[in-house]
């Protein structure tokens, strides 16, 4: 429901029209509620029912003069989807008439039905009650289409014994862990204005887009977002002409209703083009605080699915929805920022910045690589576990990218040289206080590093497109936290603070710098080296998730009071059942489509074409070509329908196993090598019958038309 006129309002006007933020807040709460909230979302105080009394009649007010009849708490459980339960306004007076009231009670507290979240064994099904709990960090906002407007409030969600069932709750304690030691090392190397440190992320956003009508023609996409047959047609993207080429009319009419949709509910969409494969778009909004941007990322995702809707399009958020073309990920842009405007990650003017971002970015990678399997785990999916590796994505192997002029200021420093010649041609001359200021752009770009510096933030790679980044800021964040933390247990023993920051910097980098690797991530040489380095390559999903559960990461994470050991625990079954869930859907959908759909199309056409060489081999000599593809099509039926006999064993199997870990990997090893072992039989009948006769659009309709 657009009920603005894009084409003559000012872009101005509508950005964050339906944003209930804190511009809004300010211009309609009254000063001292305003200066409440704000100490609020900072964590200096805490929020009573008299502020939310005055905060929810605003925020009803607001609404109810945008159109809105219900509200609801807007919640991210372990779906890695989006969850509401809507209520309206009215409140009955008895002479059955009704007026519209939003207390503070219900902005601050709901009470969904937890009984069919994702729980990971926290509770037993029968114990239904949950709760949401307004997070004031993040902006209310309203959500209008065609059935009305609803104002969202985004909330966290809890168990009856405060356990966390969602992706919320445990980022926004990783962040106040993060802040904490982080302000511990601030403090202990002379900050004394910062008041806090919260960390931002800008998520680059790939996705493909599809006609609906082929969409809708094809059960593997309907049902699992992604292709489980398909050959790449005589052009793929070999020529990189859809690489930032000419946006196509139609997704450009799309991309501006998408633009606009995304302003109205204050997210700054920024950035669109075309990426590498054919169809395939990304979107890149500013960055902001991390649990902003969180929920903002859901929207995205939320939105470009309604608005290709409205254009007879079908968007594909899935890491692989295409074999052959390069898929589609998620670049999660990390930074860390004080509350007065100094980004912690930002190269600068003097000495004493310059040791401040040589002392923050040696803890990252010291984070990085202790914490290696923790960051893999955090985007180990079904569908990211198509993509990593696969020459279009950073490789399982979790690195560091700093380009030539920064590993070479850390490798002087960790071995202890004077000074050195940059490749940039400056002369740097260490003993950190001594630091001139540094290029901002002090290397080039790595696509292939999993986790590359880019000039003032790091760039999280290998995040998939279709997950909440929730997670993998979850473990960054409290990665970083434990290594600041022990920074900062030994500046604030030190009496020297320079010689100690010196000291700190050259024994975390030189511990930790075989995590760092400017190289090409694609190569089998790098796959060599990091194995000789004692690199981690994780490849399997079941086995990159098993880290939950030991007993360091459990330990991480109780120490920072982010996740307790049921939690992580929780959390691990979770995952492992998505897993599995995922992959027998898909095997499933394959099956039923080679046997009810492939099968009898590629049968009755060899059957036609044998008939057709019968009766030209009665007229004629030139029988044999068709005879000849007559027969292979035979042959290659029986082979399908034998792989697809092999497929439903191996599925039968692991739906047998009772171990989560187990049948994970049943999943993992067998039913997915069924699933690739039947599409290849598939694939190849694809090539031999003729295009009227095969049942499903093909890769050239849902690549190459819209």
């Amino acid at each position: 429901m657009n009920e603005i006129d894009f084409s003559k309002t000012p872009v101005p006007e509508i950005y964050g029209s339906n944003c209930f933020s804190n511009a809004l807040m300010r211009e309609r709460l009254p000063k001292n509620v305003y200066k409440e909230i704000l100490a609020i979302q900072a964590g200096e105080k805490e929020l009573t029912l008299d502020i939310a009394e005055v905060v929810a009649a605003s925020m009803r007010d607001w609404a109810l003069g945008k159109g809105a009849t219900h509200y609801t708490h807007w919640f991210q459980p372990m779906t890695g989807l989006t969850a509401e339960k809507h209520d309206s306004f009215i409140s009955p007076l008895g002479d059955g008439r009704v007026i519209m009231e939003f207390s503070g009670k219900e902005l601050i507290k709901g009470e969904p039905d937890a009984s069919s979240f994702p729980s990971g064994g926290l509770r037993a099904t029968f114990e239904a009650r949950g709760y949401t709990a307004w997070d004031v960090t993040s902006p209310a906002f309203l959500k209008q289409d065609t059935t009305g407007t609803t104002l969202c409030i985004p909330t966290a969600f809890i168990s009856y014994y405060g356990h966390a069932l969602d992706m919320k709750v445990p980022l926004l304690r990783s962040m106040d862990a993060l802040n904490k030691h982080a302000m511990r090392v601030l403090r202990a190397i002379g900050n004394t204005t910062t008041k806090r440190v919260t960390t931002t992320v800008g998520p680059e956003q790939e996705y493909f887009l599809v006609d609906k009508s082929f969409y809708d023609k094809r059960s593997d996409l309907l049902l699992t977002g992604r292709t489980v047959f398909g050959n790449v047609p005589p052009k793929g993207q070999e020529l990189e002409d859809q690489y930032f080429g000419a946006i196509k009319e139609r997704v450009a009419t799309f991309m501006r209703e998408l633009n606009y949709e995304l302003w109205k509910v204050g997210i700054p969409a920024k950035t669109q083009h075309n990426e590498v494969a054919p169809n395939q778009f990304e979107l890149a909004p500013i960055y902001s605080t991390t649990s902003q941007a969180v929920d903002a990322n859901q929207l995205v995702m939320e939105t470009i699915h309604s608005v290709a809707n409205r254009h007879g399009m079908q968007a594909l958020l899935h890491e692989k929805p295409f074999a052959g073309v390069n898929g589609s990920g998620k670049h999660n842009n990390w930074a860390m920022a004080t509350d007065d405007g100094v980004n912690l990650f930002e190269p600068g003017e003097n000495p004493e910045s310059n040791a401040r971002f040589l002392l923050f970015a040696s803890a990252v990678v010291e984070a990085v690589d202790r914490y290696a399997l923790l960051l893999r785990s955090s985007v180990a999916t079904s569908g990211n576990e198509h993509r990593l590796g696969a020459n279009e994505a950073p490789p399982a192997i979790v690195s560091i990218f700093f380009g030539g002029p920064l590993t070479e200021i850390f490798d002087n420093i960790a071995d202890g040289k004077a000074s050195s010649k940059s490749e940039s041609g400056t002369k740097i001359e260490l003993g950190v206080t001594s630091l001139p200021k540094l290029p901002k752009d002090v290397s080039d770009r790595n696509r292939t590093s999993p986790f590359a510096f880019t000039g003032n933030k790091f760039e999280f790679r290998m995040v998939g497109s279709a997950q909440s980044i929730a997670t993998p800021n979850t473990c960054l964040n409290v990665a970083v936290a434990q290594v600041l933390s022990e920074f900062a247990d030994k500046l604030e023993k030190a009496d020297k603070k320079n010689e100690a920051i010196e000291a700190i910097i050259k024994a975390s980098y030189g511990k930790h710098r075989r995590v760092v690797f400017n190289g090409n991530g694609y190569s089998e040489e790098w796959v060599k080296e990091a194995e000789r380095r004692g690199l981690p390559n994780v490849i399997g999903t079941p086995d990159a998730l098993s880290v939950l559960v030991s007993a360091d990461a459990v330990k991480l994470f109780e120490d920072h009071k982010v996740l307790s050991k049921d939690e992580m625990e929780s959390r691990y079954h979770i995952y492992l059942e998505n897993y599995s869930k995922q992959v027998n859907i898909e095997a499933g959908v394959a099956i039923d489509m080679a046997r009810r759909s492939i099968f009898p199309a590629v049968s009755s056409y060899g059957a036609q074409l044998a008939r057709d060489a019968a009766a030209l081999a009665a007229i004629s000599a030139d029988s044999k070509p068709q005879e000849m593809r007559a027969k292979k099509i035979a042959e290659l039926a029986a082979a399908l329908f034998s792989e697809t006999v092999k497929l439903e064993n191996a599925l039968q199997e692991a739906q047998r196993i009772e171990d989560a870990f187990a049948q994970a990997k049943t999943y993992n090893e067998k039913v997915k090598a069924g699933m690739e072992a039947t599409r290849s039989k598939a694939d190849a009948l694809q090539k031999l019958v003729a295009k009227g006769s095969w049942p499903y659009p093909e890769y050239e309709d849902l690549l190459f038309r819209l």
